[in-house]
C-alpha cells in the first residue's frame, strides 16, 4: 500500500534538524512504524520471528553493533530490547553533531523503565490516529493556520462533499491506517472493535505488568464512552462501574492511568483568557477518546445507530473534531483546551497559538445550531470587553486585561459551504478543514 503522508511528518522533519534520535509514541495501530520506515534505510524488527533471537542476543551483549548498518536505523518494538535505548542515548552524547540517525517505535501495551530518560538526546513525538484530512473525508480547502494569518484570503464558498452518513461511518471506523487497505466497507469497522477488545482483555494488564480485572476495565471504557466529550466528574464514572462491581475509587483511578498510558483516553484541560489565572486549574476536564471509534466499539454502536440518535452523535462528532484539532495543534505548537464557567458560558474548544492568539470554537452537528453557537461566541467576546472596560476604569491603577479572540469559529458537520456570518463568525464545514 502506498504511504499516505501524515501531518506528523512535518514535525519529524523539524525535530531531526536538532536531534539524532526520534521516539514515536501513540496508540496501537496509528501508523508509527510505517511512518518511521519511510525515513529509514535499515529496520531492526525485534518481533520478526525469523530474526528475533539473533537480534535479542546482539541487543543484550553489544547493541552498538546495530549502528554499523546504513542509517537512519529504525528499532521497531524496541521495548523487547531495552538496552538499545541506552546505547542510542550514549551514541547521541558521543556524536553531538549527528542528527536524524535513529528512530524508535514500540507497542504502547508494554512500558519499559530505562536507566536514563533520553532527555535532550532522544526526542519523543506523540502520533494520533489519522484525521479526516489524512483519510480523505476532508478536502482540506480551509487551513486553520492560514485562517489565523489571512482570514479573508481563502475563505468563503468552500464546498463540502461529506454527508452526515459519511461522518457516522468515519466516527465508527476511526482513523486507523489499516482501514485504508481494506476493500470491504463494513470490514473496516472490525479494526476498532478488535482494538477495543485487546485493550480490556489484554493491554490493560500488560502495560505495566499489573494484573487487572478485564470486566472492570470493560465497564470503565463503557462509562467513558457514555460520557464522551463531556465534563462528567470522575466520581460519576466510578459510580457506573460500582453499580454492579465491588471496586474502590483508588483502584479505578489506577485503571484510568493505565488507559491514559495506552493512549486510549485523554482529558482536555480547561482554559482561561488570562494565563496566570488559577481558575483553569480548578475547572473540570473534558473526557475524550484518542479516537471516538474505541468508545463506539465499547458501546456496541454501528453507523446506523445514529439515524435515530443525532443528539449522542453531537458528542461523538465533538470528540472526532477535537481529535483532529489536537493533531493540527501539535504540528503548529498550539494548544487545544475547552472553556466553561458558572454563568453557562462555554466554548467546545479553544485553539491557542504560541504567540497568544486564539480561536474560540463551537462544534455543531446541524446548520440549525449555528445561530445559537454564534450567540454564545459573541457573548464570550462581550464578556471579555466588559471585563477589560472595568479593568481600565481607573487609569492610575489599571488591572491586567484579557486578550480578545482572533477568530470565532463554528465547525459544522452538515454545512454544505463555508461562509462568514454578518457578525463575524466563520462557519467551517468539517469536510473542508485541515491544519
Amino acid at each position: 500500500m502506498k504511504y499516505i503522508e501524515r501531518i506528523i511528518d512535518r514535525q519529524i522533519d523539524q525535530r531531526i534538524k536538532a536531534f539524532n534520535a526520534i521516539s514515536i509514541v501513540g496508540p496501537k495501530g496509528c501508523g508509527k512504524t510505517r511512518t518511521a520506515k519511510e525515513r529509514c534505510r535499515t529496520t531492526i524488527e525485534f518481533q520478526d520471528e525469523e530474526r528475533r533471537d539473533g537480534y535479542i542476543a546482539v541487543a543484550e551483549t553489544s547493541p552498538t553493533l546495530f549502528f554499523s548498518n546504513p542509517k537512519p536505523i529504525l528499532f521497531d518494538e524496541w521495548q523487547d530490547a531495552p538496552k538499545v535505548w541506552g546505547a542510542i542515548r550514549k551514541d547521541c552524547d558521543d556524536h553531538p553533531e549527528a542528527i536524524g540517525e535513529y528512530y524508535l517505535t514500540g507497542s504502547t501495551s508494554q512500558k519499559v523503565k530505562t536507566p536514563h530518560t533520553g532527555t535532550g538526546r532522544i526526542s519523543e513525538l506523540l502520533m494520533y490516529p489519522m484525521t479526516l484530512w489524512e483519510t480523505g473525508e476532508s478536502d482540506g480547502s480551509i487551513s486553520l493556520s492560514v485562517l489565523f494569518d489571512h482570514p479573508e484570503a481563502q475563505f468563503g464558498g468552500n464546498v463540502s462533499h461529506i454527508t452526515l452518513k459519511d461522518l457516522f461511518f468515519a466516527a465508527c471506523r476511526g482513523g486507523w491506517p489499516r482501514c485504508l487497505a481494506i476493500k470491504d466497507k463494513m470490514a473496516k469497522l472490525e479494526i476498532a472493535k478488535d482494538y477495543y477488545r485487546q485493550i480490556w482483555q489484554k493491554d490493560i494488564s500488560t502495560v505495566d505488568d499489573v494484573k487487572r480485572n478485564p470486566e472492570w476495565a470493560r465497564m470503565l471504557l463503557w462509562s467513558f464512552a457514555r460520557n464522551m466529550a463531556a465534563r462528567t466528574k470522575k466520581t460519576s464514572i466510578y459510580a457506573d462501574v460500582q453499580a454492579t462491581q465491588n471496586v474502590t475509587d483508588v483502584t479505578l483511578a489506577s485503571y484510568i492511568t493505565a488507559l491514559e498510558q495506552l493512549f486510549v483516553i485523554k482529558d482536555l484541560d480547561a482554559w482561561m483568557p488570562q494565563i496566570r489565572s488559577k481558575t483553569a486549574i480548578r475547572a473540570s476536564k473534558k473526557h475524550l477518546f484518542v479516537d471516538p471509534s474505541i468508545g463506539l466499539a465499547a458501546l456496541g454502536i454501528d453507523p446506523s445507530y445514529f439515524n435515530n440518535d443525532l443528539d449522542f452523535f453531537g458528542h461523538v462528532f465533538e470528540n472526532l473534531v477535537i481529535r483532529d484539532l489536537l493533531v493540527y495543534a501539535q504540528v503548529h505548537d498550539a494548544t487545544v483546551l475547552h472553556y466553561s464557567d458558572d454563568s453557562g458560558l462555554e466554548a467546545d474548544a479553544v485553539y491557542q497559538l504560541p504567540d497568544g492568539r486564539y480561536a474560540l470554537i463551537e462544534i455543531k452537528t446541524g446548520m440549525n445550531e449555528i445561530p445559537a453557537a454564534e450567540q454564545g461566541l459573541l457573548k464570550f467576546v462581550d464578556m471579555i470587553r466588559e471585563y477589560n472596560k472595568k479593568a481600565l476604569a481607573d487609569p492610575k491603577h489599571p488591572r491586567a486585561t484579557y486578550r480578545e479572540p482572533t477568530l470565532l469559529i463554528t465547525i459544522c458537520a452538515n454545512a454544505p459551504m463555508s461562509y462568514k456570518t454578518e457578525k463575524g463568525v466563520y462557519v467551517i464545514p468539517v469536510g473542508c478543514l485541515r491544519d
